[in-house]
Order: C-alpha cells, then structure tokens, then sequence
C-alpha cells in the first residue's frame, strides 16, 4: 500500500512525519550541475543510474543537465522509467526469463532500450522476443574488469559474444558494459586508480579487437561515484554510470582524494529524518528509524551537523544513539537528519521524496520505481 505523503508543501521541515526521506533541494540541485561541469570537457557521456534514486522526475532533471539517458538493473525499473517520459534506457544487467524479457521488448515500441548479454544463450533468447515483438534491441556485451561477478573475459570472449549479436536481424551490437563496482568504494585515490587502470586497458584490448573484425563500439559504459573522473578521462569510456552522486551517502564520503583529505566533489543531499521517541537518560537516545527506515549493509548512519552524537545500533523500528557528558541532552520530540550508510536501498524503503529549501518543504515526489519487483 502506498505510503501516506509525511508532509505538504509549505511546511516546515520541523513539521514533517517521520521517519522521512528528506531532500535537500539546493545541495542535491549543486551535484547534478557539478557532475555535468565535470563531464563536459572530457566528451563522456553521463547515463545516471537510475537504481539510485528511483524516480522519473530526477531521470528528467539529470537529462536536462545533458545525460543522454538512464541505466537501470531490472526491468520493472525501465518500465516506470519509459513510462514517466525517459527514452534512452539500458538495463546494465542481464535479463534472464521469457516474461521479463517480453516485458522489455514491449518497451522498445516507446523507447530506445538496450540490455547485457555475458552468454550466447541469453541472445537467443532477446533474438527471439525482438523478432516476436517486431522491434530491434541494442544489445550490450558485459565484460567482467575486474569485479568477478557478471561478465565474459575481456578480448576474444567478448567478441565472439558480439559478432554473434551483430549477425541478428533483430539485435544490434550496441557495445560494452565494462563496470567496476568493486574498486567504488576503495578508500585511497591509488587503489581506486589500480583497480580502474585495469578496468581501462581491458576495456581498450577489447575495443580494438572489435574493430579488427569491423565492429564498431558505440558505447563503453561503466564509472561510478567512486571513479568516474578516471573513466571519464581515460579516452576509452563513452558513458559514465554514476547513481549515488546525486545524494551523497556516508560510505562514499569516506574516500579519500589524492592528498589524503575526504572527497568533497559532491554535497550530502539524502536524509532519514527522525525524531527521538526516548530520552531515559543523559548520554542515550532512540530514534524512530531503525533497520526499516535506514539501511546499514555499508555502516551504521551518521548524524548531520551532529559529530558528537553516533548512531550505534538499529533494530527494526529503533535506532540507538549515545553521546558525552560534554553534549546537551538530546530531547524527546528532536528531529535530527541521518545521512544514510547506502542510499540506494534507503530510498527503496520509502515512497516519497519530501524535497526541502530554505527550512521549508517545497515539493513531493514518488519513489515510482521502488520495490523488489523485476
């Protein structure tokens, strides 16, 4: 059942039920201009991961600022995607079944969709619903750079994949999936820069050998927030896949740039706002939002504004806080702002933005795409 708005526009951000998804319209505003300032001198592309932040109209405000569209991991999202008006989505993951792949190619008759492949089985089966649907998919080729999850090996592996969906009548090669999720979150500048070096010269092997057999590749899709000024700057990637930029969660605030000092390219733009429901003692708080409102697979939330205060465990609609003597006592009915560990999955425990300027709530906006469906 559809979550029941927090708020109205107009109110104060004092005013809002919690736990709510608050987002702070100036510094989330700030990211989507300073990725797109980033990206325009080196030629790169930015097709913003949609798994992020689940919503038609941030897909619309990042393609206004020049992305060229959107990826997203399953159908379900690409649908309410092409149905809120995108029209340039990749799935940059594998489909597999006939259901949800009839379901995407459906898409294809109101939107450019493209899917990866790392499997000859899986392009027959896109050769047999495109041919059914009387549409032509891009088909991307997933090489695996590194991250050990999906993927061919770089080089022959990949291009024999990609002759085989050239040769299609109802496929077209549409290039590489070339994503290294697993150096995005590496802490220091130069183990991001090794792992994503790799990715490059793989990636680069893999271009050229297409070509020496006269395929062309359009795209070469991959970066996240983590690293995607390397990507972008490596002469190879076309597209940059970055999603979490936009919001800023804690995890990936504790990179490190290349003097040592914190990453500060982007703003924390994403909030759980929460309010103390228990205050027994001095020094202990709990907080209406626990694992139900917050996500902790990448570390505990950390408090706004508030370094002396930690968030220290979660339960299901509960979240302890402890801190110092030297602290004023936190009161019952405070609303304090916590910065997701991973913004990803805490967006998809809610259906509505409340977006928020100057202490007040501007605007509301679905979560249209969230939810464990495929």
């Amino acid at each position: 059942m559809l979550q029941s708005p927090p708020a109205q526009p107009g109110m104060r951000e004092d005013e809002i039920d919690t736990p709510a998804l608050v987002l702070d319209l100036d510094a989330f505003e700030y990211n989507l201009d300073r990725m797109a300032a980033i990206l325009a001198p080196t030629g790169t592309k930015l097709r913003a991961h949609a798994k992020t932040h689940k919503s038609p109209v941030i897909a619309q405000l990042q393609i206004a600022r020049g992305a060229v569209g959107q990826c997203v991991q399953k159908v379900a999202e690409a649908e309410i995607l092409a149905w809120g008006g995108v029209r340039d989505i990749l799935v940059s993951n594998e489909v597999v079944g006939a259901a949800k792949l009839v379901r995407l190619a459906a898409l294809a008759k109101i939107a450019k969709v493209a899917v990866c492949v790392d499997d000859a089985s899986q392009v027959a089966a896109i050769e047999a619903v495109a041919a059914a649907a009387g549409v032509r998919l891009s088909v991307l080729v997933e090489i695996d750079i590194g991250a050990a999850r999906c993927g061919v090996q770089p080089g022959p592996d990949a291009v024999a994949l990609a002759k085989l969906i050239a040769a299609s009548k109802h496929l077209i090669f549409g290039g590489l999936q070339a994503y290294q999720g697993s150096a995005q979150h590496k802490r220091g500048i130069e183990e991001r820069r090794k792992l994503i070096d790799a990715a490059i010269d793989g990636s680069r092997r893999t271009v050229e050998q297409l070509r020496q057999q006269g395929l062309a590749c359009p795209i070469v899709g991959g970066g996240g927030t983590g690293t995607f000024e390397i990507e972008a700057n490596s002469g190879v990637y076309t597209e940059i896949q970055a999603g979490s930029y936009a919001f800023m969660d804690a995890d990936y605030a504790r990179n490190l740039d290349g003097t040592g000092a914190l990453v500060s390219t982007f703003r924390h733009a994403l909030f759980v706002l929460a309010t103390v429901m228990s205050a027994p003692h001095h020094g202990l708080a709990v907080l209406d939002a626990g694992h139900k409102a917050v996500s902790i697979d990448s570390g505990m939330p950390t408090l706004w504004q508030r370094p002396d205060i930690r968030y220290v465990s979660a339960s299901d609609e509960h979240g302890k806080l402890e801190y110092g003597p030297e602290t004023a006592a936190v009161k019952l009915g405070e609303k304090l702002r916590l910065i997701p560990g991973h913004c990803d999955p805490t967006v998809d425990r809610f259906d509505w933005y409340v977006g928020v300027r100057d202490g007040r709530v501007e605007c509301l906006w679905p979560v249209a795409a969230r939810g464990g469906f495929s």
